[in-house]
């Protein structure tokens, strides 16, 4: 959750495999912070304005404080820019494009994004924090988080949808399939049991007859004699 955070936030606690495009922190292979996705997709159309949430989840026990950065403040709005996140809680960011006039060479971006974080004292708020928070010092270090930022067609949104949409759909059909498959399989294990005794008692039967006959013909024989 963010605390004193702008429009944006909210809460989550699920976790993520997908981390920040390029990371710089002393803190070994472990981060204050995961984000996804990992990078800024934006369907891009003239003079119409896109969105892109982020999800920062905090991944310690402590409060950690955020604050994103951009080389474009003109042409991206972000909201909450930031904020405090609670212990293992989390923050959508939300990064509005502005409408363009043109369209990029190549449809390609060169803006960049920047993402601070460091954790701070329990029950922070972000506006008593003090102005050195995100500057390096004794017993404080900063992780920077770098993303790219990539336009996309709508098109290609509407083409990624349908594709996503698809594999689910044979994803589901395979499992299924397996499924079928396995109570298939029952039915043939318990038909091939059935069978085997049916054939068992017919056998036994025709034991038990001629094992009678046979015990009647000998008393018959005894009287006899």
């Amino acid at each position: 959750m963010c605390i004193n955070g702008r429009d944006g936030c909210g809460k989550g606690r699920e976790p993520f495999l997908s981390c920040c495009s390029s990371f710089k922190s002393d803190g070994g292979g472990f981060h204050l912070i995961s984000v996804h996705p990992d990078e800024l997709r934006f369907p891009f159309e003239l003079k119409k304005e896109s969105f892109c949430d982020l999800k920062v989840v905090n991944n310690t026990e402590h409060h950690v404080a955020f604050k994103v950065k951009t080389s474009a403040p003109m042409k991206f709005f972000v909201r909450p820019n930031m904020g405090v996140i609670k212990a293992q809680d989390s923050c959508i960011i939300r990064v509005n494009l502005r409408g363009q006039r043109k369209y990029p060479p190549n449809m390609e971006c060169k803006d960049k994004f920047l993402l601070q974080s460091t954790i701070v004292p329990p029950n922070s708020d972000f506006d008593e924090l003090p102005k050195y928070t995100f500057t390096e010092g004794i017993g404080r270090t900063i992780e920077e988080c770098k993303f790219r930022v990539v336009y996309i067609y709508p098109g290609a949104v509407h083409l990624q949808n349908s594709l996503q949409r698809l594999k689910e759909e044979r994803d589901s059909a395979v499992k299924q399939t397996q499924i079928l498959q396995e109570e298939l399989d029952i039915l043939k294990r318990q038909r091939s049991r059935k069978g085997f005794g049916q054939r068992f008692r017919s056998w036994w039967s025709s034991i038990m007859s001629a094992g009678c006959g046979n015990h009647m013909i000998s008393v018959h024989t005894n009287e006899l004699n």
